[in-house]
């Protein structure tokens, strides 16, 4: 891993001549552009050519401020040229993309040019050109614990400068798989916008808490003042549930990549990762030699995980097949049940003291569901992750899975069990009915949200 102590130039901002010339004129680009990255209407082609010229001659004049991507930059010049030379058809960038590597520069405030053909999740479904302007967070503490017990080569957490429209919605990942390419590579890096996550977070448990009449704990209260301590927070965080993914007892691959499977198999394995960060927090906030900055952060981390899956997980996105919703559910109930979280006379709380056993516990749970799965076939694993869940929340009462095996098509490919899940297998229960309805707006608002506009309109 290359280190180096800070950017070798004087930082660019959002108002930097050329960089509003690149974010202009990717922009004018995308409403010429078909979901799969190509422009069809020769008639737009003329027009294309003009703003592909911009976009490169703005990369030619900002590459000098970008040393450590400069052999990315030359390719994606290079990359968008022969796109325009062939006619603008569907784009490939793949030469560009395995050019940049993010990740063997990680230093903290070290900014990086992203421009590519790409979509963005939790935004736009089309390979348009969208251009970013980032940089790296990775305070000390961070690179001492990435070079212990939790190494992840591939992490990389960052922070909004600026951004085309692609970017001004709930998407805070810059995955290299979203990238227009002719072949898919390894992937060598993913980053995080630890900004617009701790961004979210801010201000939907700001008005959370008001709302339930929540009485923060000191170290919660400091998260929602201080937008820096929050996006280390969730540094932290991310490193540990990254990489989760790839390690315990799995069933094969938990995500079974490009198999159809039931949307809560998704909410165990997410859910996974984040206790497993939780477990790993309360352990480093308990060891007495680890590094106090580590120390304090890991009992921050612990606050986050728990208040952003309650509030904005459970309620935030549609209820058709809404993974992350459910694992938020499920959190919810599960403390509420095991009796450290309690809604009495109209006011939420939480005895801190016990949640961090009762909420290790369900982790150990959903672990103990994947060292079993092995030893069972497909189904079986997956109607013991439907009872593992619906021990705890009650299932839609239409739900032909809550009638149990005997109600299932068993005898059939597993995708008949899977089109047997209602899009909400799991609905909110009266207390989120209500939430949702007080705090739609809170959340709707962090669409597009960044450290500058934290807590603007909270």
């Amino acid at each position: 891993m290359t280190t180096i102590a800070a950017a070798p130039l004087a930082k660019i901002t959002p108002d930097n001549a050329a960089w509003i010339a690149l974010k202009t004129a990717a922009t004018a680009l995308q409403p010429l552009q078909a979901q799969d990255g190509s422009i069809p209407d020769p008639t737009g082609h003329g027009t294309a050519t003009v703003y592909v010229d911009a976009i490169v001659g703005a990369i030619e004049t900002l590459a000098p401020y970008f040393p450590h991507d400069a052999g990315y930059l030359e390719l994606v010049t290079e990359d968008f040229r022969a796109w325009r030379d062939s006619g603008f058809g569907v784009p490939d960038f793949l030469s560009s993309l395995m050019a940049f590597r993010p990740q063997e520069y990680r230093a903290d405030g070290l900014q990086h040019l992203v421009v590519f053909p790409m979509y963005t999740q939790n935004g736009s479904t089309s390979r348009l050109v969208e251009a970013v302007l980032v940089e790296v967070i990775w305070p000390d503490f961070i690179a001492t614990l990435e070079a212990g017990n939790y190494s992840n080569k591939l992490f990389v957490p960052i922070r909004f400068l600026d951004f085309t429209p692609g970017y001004d919605t709930n998407s805070a990942v810059l995955f290299p798989e979203t990238v227009a390419v002719s072949s898919t590579p390894k992937f060598t890096w993913g980053a995080i916008f630890a900004d617009r996550e701790a961004a979210r977070f801010r201000r939907v448990l700001k008005a959370a808490a008001a709302t339930t009449s929540l009485q923060l704990p000191p170290g919660a209260a400091e998260l929602v003042e201080d937008q820096a301590l929050t996006e280390r927070t969730f540094v932290m965080w991310d490193l540990i549930h990254d990489r989760t993914h790839m390690r315990g007892d799995l069933p094969f691959d938990p995500f079974m990549i490009k198999q159809r499977m039931p949307y809560f198999l998704y909410s165990l394995e997410e859910l996974r990762c984040d206790l497993t960060a939780f477990r790993e927090a309360v352990r480093i906030e308990r060891d007495e030699s680890a590094p106090a900055e580590a120390r304090r952060h890991a009992k921050l981390v612990q606050y986050a995980v728990i208040f952003d899956r309650i509030f904005r997980f459970a309620i935030t996105g549609t209820r058709v097949r809404n993974y992350d919703g459910l694992g938020g559910q499920l959190l919810f109930a599960w403390m509420h049940q095991h009796r450290v979280l309690n809604w009495t006379d109209s006011q939420l709380s939480i005895d801190w003291q016990e949640a961090p056993g009762v909420v290790v516990e369900l982790g150990a749970r959903i672990e103990e569901l994947y060292w079993r799965s092995i030893d069972r076939p497909k189904t079986a694993h997956w109607i013991a992750a439907y009872n593992l869940i619906s021990a705890t929340l009650t299932p839609n009462p239409a739900s032909v899975w809550a009638k149990g095996p005997d109600a299932l098509a068993l005898d059939g490919p597993p995708r008949g069990l899977t089109d047997q899940v209602l899009d909400d297998e799991f609905p909110l229960s009266m207390f989120y009915e209500a939430l949702e309805k007080k705090l739609r707006t809170v959340v709707a608002s962090t669409s597009g949200i960044t450290a500058a506009t934290a807590l603007d309109g909270a």
